[in-house]
């Protein structure tokens, strides 16, 4: 395996193949197998292009061609892959996957700090990106491969069309598709080895990198496609960021892939788009956070989309951050399909409600494990075991969980036990079913409608601010998104007018994500402390929460 990753102990590995969850197969035979299955049925739809398995697979080959002769990249050389939800998304990591590169998956709302960050701790040796939603991504990776020393960092511009109008410093796919196919660039990298990195909620600040290997990655997709029930007449709305660990194997696009069923990509998220998606493409299945599931709730009962017809719609899947009971209830009747509730991580284990589960628990829970061998414990704060029923941090660990993060041997001893338990931070509590109810988080990590913020991360950048003397971020409650993040900032003595606007500028200008952006800033005299003189953050959180409670606050 990979240096600096972590590996599972033999027994742990021997016991998973003997089970039959490690095949010994690759991410990019999926599709090669695709191909010679469903060689003629549609693969992806982006736009007005339709892509069949067999052209997605020579489009791969074509590509994988040219990323290794004109880009010189080899196998285990890592590349940073930011794209929207394009079907060039498919054809690149394909692509990577034929030649042993290892994507490194950045999302679209990931702006400098993010993403310098991970080409400093890989190295990557390439960054395939598209400017969208109005941002100029291009520009922000060239300035990124400057930073990290230049030529040994390039810059892929992969948006349609790019070659027309080509940037400086930065080469076109379309550029890089060979006329011919090598066979001699593609290698048959070991399936127990790492295929790629995704990327942690950022707990500690910067976001630590999951390497996840074909074996333990293929066995989550196998399981997740037989559980989703998917099939060749599956049509998969992506509407979510779709190298998200959600929407790449939940059953996601892979899953999909397996199963010889169509990907649609949705370039947003919104009602009129999705929604006009359903009904224009025939979709079967969608999967959504629970402020998107919110949204398109609302445009069906009282909006302007109630007229759609969704009758292809048999499930909506909501995960990323817990679907209020509630919400859950709505979808049935509002949507005419099945709900199923996700719930997991990118470190690993994911759960399913499933289709044979009953109302109450489909609405009431977050699912249970994929796998026989997924182990749980809920442990109180001193590490006992907890009480049947009774709410607990939630550790785990399986064929498809980590037993470390990339080169962080430090981390990795607060994150996991030293029997290989992952810490997830989770607080959840078990139904005598097997189905767990998540209740909220151990850590102070803010989920912000799926995305995580670390407090701290932000904190830094709030303190690089002349004008600040001190700053804690927390979690106010926040009815679509579960938890928006506000920002109590106490001003230096004499410095300027610390305002709202002034704060966050400064922080787009220092390039922080959007989502990590404070939706609400409280400029206050002093902190409350503990005994010990500390930020009392829990009494941060009750101030801002009674403060929303308030009629005037909430307007």
């Amino acid at each position: 395996m990979r240096h600096g990753c972590t590996p599972w102990p033999e027994e742990f590995a021997d016991r998973y193949r003997a089970a039959g969850y490690w095949t010994g197969r690759t991410l990019g035979g999926l599709l090669r197998d695709g191909a010679d299955r469903f060689a003629d049925r549609t693969a992806v739809v982006s736009g007005d292009r339709r892509w069949t398995y067999a052209e997605l697979d020579g489009r791969a080959d074509r590509l994988a061609t040219g990323l290794a002769r004109r880009l010189d990249l080899a196998p285990g050389d890592p590349v940073v892959v930011q794209l929207p939800n394009t079907a060039e998304v498919l054809e690149v990591v394909f692509a990577l996957f034929r030649i042993g590169a290892l994507p490194v998956y950045a999302l679209p709302a990931h702006r400098s700090a993010e993403v310098s960050h991970l080409v400093a701790a890989t190295g990557a040796r390439a960054l395939v990106t598209a400017s969208a939603a109005g941002f100029d991504h291009v520009g922000m990776a060239l300035r990124v491969a400057e930073e990290a020393g230049g030529p040994r960092s390039h810059v892929v511009d992969a948006a349609p069309g790019a070659a027309d109008a080509p940037r400086e410093g930065a080469v076109a796919l379309e550029a890089l598709r060979s006329d011919t196919v090598d066979p001699g660039v593609f290698t048959a990298p070991d399936p127990a080895d790492v295929a790629f990195f995704q990327l942690s909620g950022g707990t500690t600040g910067l976001p630590k990198l999951i390497p996840r290997t074909h074996d333990d990655y293929l066995y989550s997709v196998r399981a997740s496609a037989d559980i989703c029930e998917l099939g060749p007449d599956t049509v998969y709305l992506s509407a979510l960021p779709v190298v998200h660990n959600f929407p790449m194997s939940s059953p996601g696009f892979l899953g999909v892939l397996y199963a010889g069923g169509s990907v649609v990509m949705a370039p947003d998220p919104s009602p009129a788009t999705c929604l006009g998606l359903i009904e224009s493409e025939g979709v079967t299945l969608a999967a959504a956070v629970p402020p998107v599931a919110l949204l398109w709730l609302d445009a069906v009962e009282r909006g302007a989309e109630s007229g759609r017809d969704l009758s292809s719609l048999r499930m909506l899947q909501v995960g990323g951050a817990k679907f209020a009971p509630e919400a859950a209830r709505r979808v049935a009747p509002v949507l005419g399909c099945r709900l199923q509730q996700v719930f997991g991580m990118a470190e690993g284990l994911v759960n399913y409600t499933r289709p044979e589960d009953d109302e109450a628990t489909v609405t009431g829970t977050q699912g249970r494990p994929i796998s026989p061998d997924d182990e749980i414990r809920i442990v109180r704060p001193d590490g006992t075991e907890a009480d049947p029923g009774e709410p607990g941090e939630l550790l785990t660990r399986g064929p498809y969980t980590i037993r470390g993060y990339y080169d962080a041997p430090v981390h990795n001893a607060r994150a996991f036990t030293p029997d290989g338990f992952y810490r997830t931070g989770d607080v959840v509590r078990l139904t005598p079913t097997g189905h767990l109810v998540v209740e909220g988080r151990v850590k102070d990590q803010i989920n912000r409608g799926g995305e995580k913020i670390a407090p701290d991360e932000v904190e830094d950048h709030i303190l690089a601010h002349p004008d600040v003397h001190d700053a804690a971020v927390v979690a106010m409650p926040d009815a679509y998104l579960g938890e928006r993040a506000c920002a109590y900032v106490i001003p230096r003595e004499g410095g300027g007018a610390l305002t709202r606007p002034v704060l966050l500028r400064f922080l787009r200008e220092r390039g922080l994500a959007s989502y990590k952006i404070p939706d609400r800033v409280e400029v206050v005299p002093e902190f409350p402390a503990t005994g010990v003189g500390k930020v009392s953050r829990r009494d941060l959180r009750a101030a801002i929460a009674d403060a929303l409670a308030r009629p005037a606050e909430r307007a």
